[in-house]
């Protein structure tokens, strides 16, 4: 996809305040002179801005439907641009120069899409069975893998009283934006303005952005985790949250823009008691759910008699790792080095590929 965005217009004053909008949106525009050379860049182009004029032509000459389609009009829009919005498929038509903002903000979700090959990010959510789980040891570790596997990584702490993803990671002390100082605005963050914003945690040529709750009860706001979420996905990242289990709203925020929830459960009675209680909440607000179970469980009972006692698949199951606590004391990152947490990290971060992207099963 080419980062450029495709103008059709001829209203000077309609193109120059495109042009002008472009500049800010930090997009090369390419000028179209005549419906040959639109269809040149049609498919290509990040975006499509197009005066009435344009969108006539553009409809004269038959273009396909795509995406990022806009109309741009001067004042109010009539009935006509309606019609011709409809006809092209075109995602809004926009008042200038009220709408000015608006489309500055679109033309740079759509640089930042071209910038990710087209292709849409990917959302985990990452939830403990009960309390002690290490859901957010898990999911710090899902995050590293997917770092280490060359995916711009996000990891978002939306657990006000789980004190901080940032001390997991070593970076209590780095500078950086945490959920407190965080403000959306009008509810649109740009990736690359976010992920220069936080605390990154830097090993080689990895790097893991991380935006953290701070040492205070106050959790994020639902309507800047949507934001943050959406910023991550447009840029085609990898954004893993790990979320309270009691329902907030920033929670449930996350769990209706997941495509895939991870349960943590220990192979304990008590916990899978425990679990039950959040599996009716993920019933109810989750997409896609499945179970990361660790071991060993002191009364013999199985991952495979966990997932059956919860409804749900098994992803993964965990051995426990020796020493895990006291190397993530002495400073060691989940999911670093080799070991069980390492491997259940590879698993669901596999798992939470596209289909078209998911390694073939080869029967044993």
């Amino acid at each position: 996809m080419d980062r450029r965005c495709l103008i059709v217009a001829d209203d000077p004053d309609v193109l120059d305040a495109l042009l002008r909008l472009a500049a800010a949106a930090d997009t090369e525009a390419q000028c179209a002179v005549d419906a040959a050379d639109a269809r040149r860049g049609w498919s290509r182009a990040a975006a499509v801005l197009l005066d009435r004029s344009g969108a006539q032509r553009c409809l004269r000459a038959g273009f396909p439907r795509r995406d990022a389609v806009i109309i741009a009009v001067p004042g109010e829009p009539v009935a006509e641009d309606w019609r011709a919005a409809v006809a092209l498929g075109a995602d809004r038509v926009v008042e200038l120069p009220r709408g000015e903002a608006a489309l500055t903000g679109m033309l740079a979700d759509a640089r930042e899409r071209a910038l990710a090959g087209g292709r849409a990010g990917r959302v985990l959510a990452v939830v403990g069975g009960c309390g002690g789980a290490g859901a957010s040891v898990l999911a710090t570790a899902v995050a590293v893998a997917a770092a280490r596997d060359g995916a711009e990584a996000l990891l978002v702490d939306c657990d006000p009283l789980g004190g901080g993803l940032d001390l997991l990671l070593g970076l209590e002390r780095a500078e950086g934006l945490r959920w407190p100082e965080l403000s959306v605005g009008d509810g649109r963050v740009q990736a690359a303005s976010l992920h220069a914003a936080l605390p990154r945690a830097v090993s080689g040529r990895t790097a893991l952005s991380v935006l953290s709750c701070a040492r205070s009860p106050h959790g994020p706001d639902p309507t800047a985790v949507a934001a943050v979420i959406d910023a991550g996905r447009r840029a085609g990242g990898t954004v893993v949250c790990d979320i309270p289990r009691f329902p907030t709203d920033a929670a449930l925020a996350v769990l209706g823009a997941a495509d895939l929830t991870v349960l943590a459960v220990p192979a304990r009675l008590r916990a899978c008691a425990a679990a039950g209680r959040v599996c009716d909440v993920l019933a109810e607000h989750a997409r896609v759910v499945e179970l990361v179970v660790r071991g060993p469980s002191p009364g013999g009972i199985t991952p495979d008699q966990v997932a059956g006692s919860l409804g749900l698949p098994l992803l993964h199951a965990m051995r426990s790792e020796r020493d895990l606590a006291g190397a993530m004391e002495r400073g060691r990152t989940p999911g670093s080095g080799r070991g069980p947490l390492a491997t259940a990290a590879r698993a669901v971060h596999a798992r939470l590929r596209p289909a078209d992207e998911q390694p073939s099963r080869v029967a044993s």
